[in-house]
């Protein structure tokens, strides 16, 4: 095309390319007159590859400077170092050797598979301590023509204006003190406001095909996270949800954040082209601000199943757990026989090295301290006993241990505050037919950690569920044979006993099998869900007392709001019916139903703690009458608004009614005339009805009623 536009062009100018030399043109030097060479695209080709092309590659220097024959040993060192940080190329790693003397020259040139690993490598590994004399100094490989062009002259860097970021706690400071839930039902994920005095949601956000399989808080209520082909996203804002970062990896499955908020670790599992095999799986961390890869973990599913109360493609989740409280300083991952515990400085292991548990299959942490407690069970038929430890870290201090007998499984419940740790203990009797439970109780804060021995009235009962009270010193256990078990509540300590457990009371014959205590305490729903059908009773501890019993079918799900102040019930699409969700106060009165067709998740979003010390909590709880009044005089208002609101629906509605019944009235007085002309000057209906409603007619019958044959006597 372009040919024939130069041909026709110098046919108009009177050229006959045929008598012209090419060769011969020459433009002048630095001048291409807007035409571009046909090199100049491979050029710029190279160029890119030049400038991004060794982004993956890092220059570790103040390496041992070694003689060939130690060689070897140093690039094994650097590999074993290297490799928990990224994948390193088939002959990736480098080291120039000074040709005359045979020796290394003190540094390296390592090439992982992708830029991000060598970014990460560079920030975790920059300032290694190798030994006292080899500290590494960590550079990319990019980084060194940037520095070679680096001005002589220093220039003052120019000062970019503030730009306000997005404020992520503005829902907190509604002037109605709403909480927000999300809720996903067919391809629409929406955030709502729970407004019981409307006794109805009110909008935030709807978005349809947001996520491709779930959405969750944050632990703090600070972002949504959504899930992609592609990877993750975080959203949160003032009044919208904006992206605020992306997470990239592919086909990522689960999330889970850190406790403070810090990190979000995604997982993704591939299945095998062999079905022996098993399923290969990748798991990162990112801190959720900068979006950065902190580090990645590689291998397959039987590498990360072990313990964790839920899992999938085979590997338990979440792999990690949090410890040390909202600071996020360390993460722990269970592997057959080992605890690997990480800190978050480096995201290296503490002290550089595992921990080694024969048999460990479970661990918990403390939700407030840098404390983590393990089971082991029984080794050697029997002949070495189950163990219950607590270890402190960094340390790795053994603070405290029980030994266990005869046990077939254990179960670890940590108190919220951390002031308690509940061990339910499932042993055998002495025929090894059948098992009973007890629990082992440890009081955390108290001197040398002691340790209580509980045990049922009925120990044989069947433990069905437990749940420690938020915040308190209380907790609930349902025991017992189904369909109606009994549910009894324990306190950690009492004015006549101090220190001891003791229970403060058993309901008899209850129609649950799960428990959900309000976030604030106190206040606890005894549900029946899955084969119950949905019972509920809303109890009262410190009443001991019923509130309410009431009933949501087919109830698969209960979540507490974050004050405790209202409880929502919802039934998912496991169930084709009723799908939707029900909003109900803490006492158990109902205040309002939604109903969503293919609902998925219903989820609150969580509050940060209080900065309210105890005492002004305290303080405000005993005054709250005082405080109580502007709200209840809002109460009042909302109501009367509420009513008048009602008054004026019904009167429109009454109006519509009679205007409707008016004008159809008029049409058919309208029409009356042509219906009397279409019956040939019959009358009308009403006329008709008139007339035979005023004829009255008289119409007389004979029925014989009864015959009595009687004999008269002359």
């Amino acid at each position: 095309m372009a040919n024939i536009d130069i041909d026709s062009r110098a046919a108009q100018l009177g050229i006959d390319w045929s008598q012209v030399n090419l060769d011969s043109i020459h433009l002048p030097p630095g001048e291409d007159f807007g035409i571009q060479s046909d090199d100049e695209g491979v050029y710029h080709d190279d160029q890119l590859e030049f400038d991004t092309g060794f982004g993956n590659i890092i220059v570790v220097d103040n390496l041992p400077v070694v003689p060939k024959a130690k060689f070897e040993k140093l690039e094994n060192v650097l590999k074993k170092i290297y490799n928990q940080l990224g994948v390193i190329k088939e002959n990736g790693l480098w080291m120039p050797v000074d040709p005359d003397t045979g020796v290394t020259l003190g540094y390296c040139f390592i090439e992982f598979n992708t830029p991000q690993e060598a970014q990460n490598a560079k920030e975790k590994t920059h300032g290694y301590k190798l030994d006292k004399s080899h500290i590494f100094a960590v550079n990319m490989f990019d980084d060194f023509d940037r520095l070679m062009n680096v001005k002589e002259e220093w220039e003052a860097p120019q000062t970019k204006p503030y730009v306000p970021g997005e404020n992520l706690q503005k829902w907190l400071t509604d002037e109605k003190a709403r909480d927000q839930l999300v809720i996903r039902s067919g391809p629409d994920t929406e955030v709502l406001w729970n407004d019981p005095r409307q006794k109805n949601t009110e909008p935030v956000h709807k978005r349809p095909y947001w996520t491709e399989s779930y959405v969750q808080w944050s632990p703090l209520g600070t972002y949504l996270v959504t899930l992609h082909k592609q990877g993750a996203a975080v959203w949160g804002g003032a009044d919208t949800f904006t992206r605020l970062m992306r997470y990239q990896h592919n086909m990522v499955k689960l999330v889970d954040f850190s406790p403070g908020e810090k990190y979000l670790v995604t997982y993704h599992s591939q299945e095998p082209s062999n079905p022996r095999d098993a399923s290969k799986v990748e798991i990162k961390v990112f801190d959720v601000r900068t979006g950065r890869m902190m580090r990645d973990f590689k291998g397959s599913a039987d590498e990360f199943s072990i313990g964790g109360p839920g899992g999938v493609a085979g590997a338990s989740w979440p792999v990690f757990r949090w410890g040390g409280g909202k600071e996020d300083k360390y993460f722990a991952k269970l592997s057959k026989n080992t605890i690997s515990v990480y800190e978050t400085e480096t995201f290296g292991l503490i002290d550089k090295k595992s921990m080694k548990v024969d048999n460990v299959v479970d661990i918990c942490w403390s939700p407030t301290d840098s404390i983590l407690s393990l089971f082991v069970p029984e080794q050697g038929g029997g002949n070495q006993p189950a163990k219950v430890a607590l270890v402190q870290i960094p340390s790795k201090v053994e603070l405290r241990q029980k030994n266990l007998f005869s046990v077939s499984d254990c179960k670890m419940y940590w108190q919220s505050s951390g002031e308690y740790l509940a061990v339910k203990v499932d042993r055998y009797t002495k025929t090894k037919k059948s098992t009973y439970s007890g629990f082992e109780l440890f009081r955390i804060k108290e001197r040398d950690i002691p340790i209580e021995v509980l045990e049922l009235d009925n120990k044989n009962d069947k433990i069905i569920a437990f749940a420690w009270e938020p915040k308190g010193h209380r907790f609930a256990v349902i025991h017992g044979d189904q369909p109606r078990p009994d549910v009894s509540f324990y306190t950690m300590k009492t004015a006549q006993h101090g220190g001891r457990v003791t229970k403060l009371g058993t309901l008899k014959a209850k129609q649950a099998n799960a428990l959900f205590w309000s976030p604030s305490g106190k206040y606890i729903i005894l549900a029946g869900l899955k084969n119950f059908n949905g019972q509920l009773e809303f109890f009262n501890v410190d009443e001991m007392e019923t509130m309410a019993t009431t009933e949501h079918f087919m109830a698969t799900d209960i979540e507490w709001d974050p004050t405790g102040r209202y409880v929502a019930t919802a039934v998912t699409s496991v169930h084709e019916m009723e799908n939707g969700f029900t909003v109900w106060s803490f006492n158990g009165k109902l205040l309002y139903r939604v109903l969503k067709d293919h609902f998925f998740q219903l989820a609150w979003r969580p509050r940060p703690a209080s900065f309210l010390s105890p005492e002004k909590e305290e303080e405000i709880a005993k005054n709250l009458k005082k405080y109580s009044k502007k709200y209840e005089a809002e109460d009042q208002d909302v109501s009367l608004l509420l009513s008048e609101q009602d008054r004026e629906k019904r009167k429109a509605l009454k109006e519509e009614w009679e205007k409707w019944v008016m004008q159809w009235k008029s049409l058919h007085e309208e029409e009356k005339l042509e219906r009397q002309n279409l019956r040939d000057g019959e009358i009308s209906d009403e006329e008709e009805d008139d007339e035979e409603a005023k004829e009255v007619k008289e119409v007389e019958f004979e029925d014989v009623i009864d015959v009595t044959e009687e004999i008269v006597q002359e």
